[in-house]
C-alpha cells in the first residue's frame, strides 16, 4: 500500500537525458507521481524530488550524466535524487556513488518509483541501489508521453535479442519484449481523449515486436491505423531486415501513417557490418531503400550512421561513404564510435584515432546537409498538410509536414495542435525551416 502522505505538496523536477523512449518514460513517472499529488517544479523552482533517467549509449553520454546529476544535485540540494535509465541499470554503483543521490533503480524497477519512495527526507552518505540483473528483466512497461509536446510517444517494445558487437543495449534493457496491441490501442485511444493527433511508435527494436505476445509489427500498424482520432502515426527507428513489403505497401496507401521512415544502416561497408554483427548487407538495405521510393516518392529516410567503429579501415570507409551518396535518402543522424566494456568489439583490430572519427564524422555530415536541403526544396511551393506544434520562440511557430519537413510560421495560438494546409515558400533565417503562411 502506497502512503499519500509521503508525496501530498511535495514538487518534483524531472531529468531525460537519450532516447525518446525514456521521455515516454519520463513522462509515465511524471504523470504517477502526479496522481499522488506531486507538482511539477517550475522554472527556478527547487524540488523535494529529482527524477534522472539516464542514457548509455556511448561513454560521452556516462560522462553527461554524471554531470548533469552532479549539476541537478546543486541546483536542488534538498532534494532527495532518484537516477534511473540505461546508466543506472549497467552501472549503479557508479552511480550511487555520486554525490547528492539517494536512489537508483533499474530497468525492471523503473516504472515500480512509488513503491521504493516510502520517505523523502532520508539522507544516505552512498545513494542505495536497487536493481535486477540483466537476465531477470522480463517485464514490459508501458509508457506514453504526456508533456507539452504535440506529439506522443507510445512505447510499444523494449529490450533487444540482437547483441551487435559495439552495443550495450541489450545489457541495460534486457530482451525483447512488448504491449498486446489491445493495451497498446487502449493507450492510443487515451492520447484521443486527452487532445493528441499524432503519435510516434517508440521502441528499442520495434519491428521485433510481438516476442512476448505472439502478435506482429504488422498487425500493430494496421490495429493502431483503425483508433478514430489520431490523424498521424510516425514509426520510430526501425531495423532494414524488418521493414517488410506489406508494411511499405501500407504506408503508401494512404493511411494514418506518415511517409516518413527511419532506418539504421550503421555502415555502408558489408566488411564493416560483419564486424558489427548486423542481420542485412548493403544489397538489402539499398532494396529497402528503392522499395519505399518507388511505392513512396514523397518518403522522408532518415538514416543512421555510425562512424569510426574498431576495424573501419580507409577503404572502408571510403566505400561506406560512396555507398551512401548513392542512396536517396533525406538525411543522416551520424554517431562516433565509442568504447563500452563488456562488448564484442573490443576484441576488433584496428582502433580509429579521434581525430579521424571526426573528419569521417564531418564528411558523412556534409553528405546530410546537402541531401536534406535538396529533399527540402523539392517541396518549396508545393501544398502540404503541417501539425504546429505548442512551443514557439520569438514570435514563431513551428510544425512538421507528413514527410517530416519543418516549418516556421508567425505564432498563432489558435493553430496549437492544428492541422493546416500551407504552402512552403523559402528558407527561415538559419535555413532550418521553410517558411509558411497557412491557408486558414
Amino acid at each position: 500500500m502506497i502512503d499519500r502522505s509521503v508525496f501530498e505538496n511535495k514538487i518534483a523536477a524531472y531529468y531525460t537525458l537519450g532516447c525518446k523512449l525514456n521521455f515516454a518514460e519520463t513522462s509515465t513517472i511524471g504523470k504517477m507521481l502526479a496522481e499522488q499529488g506531486v507538482r511539477k517544479a517550475r522554472k527556478g523552482e527547487r524540488a523535494d524530488v529529482c527524477v534522472v533517467n539516464t542514457c548509455s549509449v556511448t561513454e560521452l553520454a556516462d560522462k553527461k550524466c554524471r554531470q548533469a546529476i552532479r549539476k541537478i544535485g546543486k541546483q536542488h540540494p534538498e532534494a532527495f535524487i532518484v537516477v534511473t535509465g540505461c546508466y543506472a541499470q549497467l552501472k549503479p554503483e557508479e552511480v550511487a556513488d555520486i554525490e547528492g543521490v539517494n536512489l537508483v533503480l533499474g530497468a525492471e524497477q523503473k516504472l515500480d518509483i512509488l513503491q521504493y519512495l516510502d520517505t523523502l527526507d532520508k539522507k544516505k552518505e552512498k545513494g542505495a541501489v536497487i536493481a535486477s540483473k540483466t537476465k531477470d528483466i522480463q517485464t514490459f512497461l508501458p509508457s506514453c508521453s504526456t508533456d507539452d509536446r504535440t506529439r506522443h510517444f507510445l512505447k510499444v517494445q523494449d529490450g533487444c535479442d540482437y547483441y551487435c558487437s559495439y552495443c550495450t543495449i541489450p545489457f541495460a534493457r534486457g530482451r525483447s519484449r512488448n504491449g498486446s496491441i489491445a493495451s497498446l490501442v487502449q493507450q492510443a485511444e487515451e492520447v484521443v481523449r486527452t487532445g493528441g493527433k499524432e503519435i510516434v511508435l517508440t521502441g528499442v527494436n520495434i519491428g521485433d515486436f510481438g516476442k512476448s505476445t505472439g502478435e506482429t509489427f504488422f498487425d500493430l500498424v494496421k490495429a493502431l491505423n483503425e483508433v478514430e482520432g489520431i490523424v498521424r502515426y510516425r514509426i520510430s527507428s526501425i531495423e532494414p531486415n524488418l521493414i517488410t513489403d506489406e508494411i511499405i505497401r501500407f504506408v503508401a496507401s494512404g493511411t494514418r501513417f506518415v511517409p516518413h521512415f527511419h532506418i539504421p544502416l550503421q555502415s555502408g561497408s558489408n566488411e564493416v557490418l560483419k564486424l558489427m554483427r548486423r542481420r542485412y548487407d548493403t544489397a538489402l538495405f539499398r532494396d529497402k531503400i528503392e522499395r519505399i521510393k518507388e511505392l513512396i516518392p514523397d518518403a522522408f529516410i532518415g538514416v543512421d550512421v555510425i562512424v569510426g567503429t574498431r576495424g573501419e579501415t580507409d577503404e572502408f570507409f571510403n566505400e561506406a561513404k560512396a555507398f551512401i551518396e548513392s542512396l536517396d535518402i533525406s538525411q543522416l543522424h551520424v554517431f562516433s564510435y565509442s568504447e563500452r566494456p563488456g562488448t564484442q568489439a573490443l576484441n576488433i583490430d584496428h582502433v580509429v584515432d579521434p581525430k579521424t572519427k571526426h573528419a569521417r564524422s564531418q564528411a558523412l555530415l556534409d553528405i546530410s546537409d546537402r541531401k536534406l536541403h535538396a529533399f527540402y526544396e523539392r517541396y518549396i511551393g508545393k501544398e502540404a498538410l503541417v501539425l504546429f506544434e505548442h512551443t514557439g520562440k520569438g514570435g514563431k511557430m513551428y510544425g512538421f509536414t507528413e514527410n517530416y519537413i519543418k516549418v516556421e510560421a508567425g505564432y498563432n495560438s489558435a493553430l496549437v495542435n492544428q492541422v493546416c494546409r500551407v504552402i512552403p515558400g523559402g528558407w527561415n533565417e538559419d535555413r532550418t525551416a521553410l517558411q509558411v503562411e497557412p491557408i486558414i
